[in-house]
């Protein structure tokens, strides 16, 4: 009988401390709920709402300029709501389950600490992808409908000024083609949801020591505004003022501190119609999955820590 016991007791304990994807899962699954209960998705209708305001507004600008006015304002639009949403949908949920006493209910199961992190920065970016999904759907139905109209327009008017000639038609078509849905928009958005993939992850650690929500909500909101100029910072601060080992020093601390968000951009190229290289885009990939990764490892580190 005493042989038995701890033989019996030993897989139990090793089932709970093995990494469970499953519990992982589970609790990116709650968090997805709980942040739609609390009506984070209704950015995404004001995006929408915005998108087929400015599918019909300007009229008088020629096909090419109110294609690319309408993906100008939306991309716009569609990062700053992805933002917002990362840093408001990530700074609420720590708070919140305190508040509710939900997250004693969650490790007291046991869950490791690292498994209910991951769990909630999942849970944010999959409601994150769910949002973009949404938002690039719309985005591509009102191009492609506002895209058919201005050709169609175009094409009416070359005819009734009787410059209808193949070669002007063919050129008039490719040009609206070109500023109208492309593959490219799908990338665009691609890269917003690796900048707020970032951005969820800063306001995941800043939360692990932040003293109230608001706090969180600001903090990482400057240094979103301040990884958008990190190529500036970097040049001010480190570019002829000291040696080539110190600028790179200093540049990798500057980086690890304060995420580069700019070389997430990559809008100017997609409202022209450019699609950004392969390469540029598993570039961009990596060091979004190693900005997260970083972030997730300190924040474990600070919630480890952290008296509940």
């Amino acid at each position: 009988m005493s042989n038995g016991t701890p033989s019996s007791s030993a897989p139990a304990a090793s089932r709970y401390a093995r990494f469970s994807p499953g519990r992982i899962w589970t609790l990116a699954a709650a968090t997805v709920t709980q942040l739609v209960r609390m009506k984070i998705l209704a950015f995404v209708i004001v995006f929408c709402m915005i998108v087929v305001a400015m599918g019909f507004a300007f009229p008088v600008l020629n096909p090419e300029q109110q294609l690319k006015f309408l993906k100008d304002v939306s991309f716009g639009a569609l990062q700053f709501f992805s933002v917002v949403i990362a840093i408001v949908a990530t700074a609420v949920l720590m708070p919140r389950d305190l508040e509710d006493r939900t997250l004693y209910t969650i490790l007291s199961k046991p869950v490791p600490r690292h498994e209910y992190l991951i769990g909630k920065l999942l849970g944010v970016l999959v409601l994150l992808a769910c949002g973009l999904v949404i938002m690039d759907v719309v985005l591509s139905g009102v191009l492609y409908l506002r895209q058919n109209i201005v050709l169609g327009q175009a094409l009416q008017a070359m005819e009734h000024e009787g410059a209808a000639t193949p070669e002007n038609i063919a050129s008039v078509t490719a040009s609206v083609a070109k500023q109208g849905l492309t593959w490219s928009l799908h990338v665009g958005v691609l890269a917003i949801f690796l900048k707020a993939s970032v951005v969820a992850a800063l306001a995941l650690l800043i939360s692990c020591f932040a003293s109230t929500t608001l706090f969180t909500i600001v903090i990482t909101f400057l240094f979103a505004i301040a990884g958008h100029g990190h190529q500036l910072f970097r040049e001010y601060f480190l570019e002829g003022k000291t040696t080539v080992a110190m600028e790179k020093i200093g540049a990798a601390v500057l980086a690890i501190v304060c995420p580069d968000l700019g070389m997430f951009d990559v809008v100017d190229n997609v409202t022209k119609g450019d699609a950004p290289p392969v390469s540029d885009m598993l570039y961009l990939g990596g060091m979004a999955l190693v900005y997260v990764t970083g972030y997730l490892v300190v924040s474990h580190l600070l919630f480890v820590e952290k008296e509940l």
